[in-house]
């Protein structure tokens, strides 16, 4: 089965050509562009570079894996939309997929794990995993906050924020998207992760307006 990854939620703009038999999968092409100002200019050139590098066309994948986030909401319905749009003119099913666990499925541990990306406003996405399996989150809070006991290693691109021997990858890659998407099932519907803090709160009760010392 043939395969393009897609995730836009961290600064990594990420596309990618993998190939999923049963087994592991494997990479193809990959294009990796850190970039969080450029998500929408460069994931369909990315893509269109990874088809031409496999010497692949559209017309032949079978289906889209896509990251749902946690991420801003810029960068991931940027990926979403693009991978709704192709899936819906190729008519092939496209698998979302959490992007922390993509990290954790491409990182190099067999125990407990955190994975921390970056949620802005001094804040991170971060969730916890035995293996690649998660067992904690994702939620979003301050890097002080995440509860890190018990734990000796994290990746993503936050990771060094937590104080803990860093591994690779700091971004969900390809391999990974694909790695953690079940591809058998029917897919789920693609509704992207945000765990954002409402910026705005609920109004509360108008004011009355005085005039006169009358209301």
């Amino acid at each position: 089965m043939l395969v393009i990854a897609l995730d836009t939620s961290t600064p990594a703009v990420t596309a990618g050509l993998v190939v999923a038999d049963g087994g592991q999968p494997h990479v193809l092409a990959e294009r990796v562009t850190i970039n969080p100002r450029a998500h929408g200019e460069l994931l369909m050139p990315q893509l269109l570079d990874v088809l031409a590098e496999a010497g692949r066309t559209f017309a032949d994948v079978d289906a889209i894996v896509a990251g749902i986030g946690p991420g801003p909401f810029t960068g991931l319905r940027v990926g979403l939309a693009t991978a709704s749009a192709l899936g819906q003119a190729r008519d092939i099913p496209v698998h979302p997929v959490t992007s922390v666990d993509a990290i954790a499925a491409a990182a190099a541990s067999d125990g407990p794990l955190l994975v921390a990306t970056d949620a802005r406003r001094k804040e991170t996405f971060w969730a916890a995993y035995d293996g690649s399996t998660r067992v904690g989150g994702p939620h979003v809070a301050k890097p002080a906050e995440v509860p890190t006991e018990g734990y000796e290693v994290a990746a993503g691109e936050l990771a060094e924020s937590l104080g803990l021997r860093v591994i690779e990858p700091r971004y969900p890659t390809a391999v990974g998207l694909v790695a953690v998407a079940d591809l058998a099932a029917d897919p789920a519907p693609l509704v992207p992760l945000y765990l954002r803090r409402p910026d705005a709160a609920e109004p509360g009760k108008r004011k009355s307006v005085l005039i006169g010392g009358q209301q």
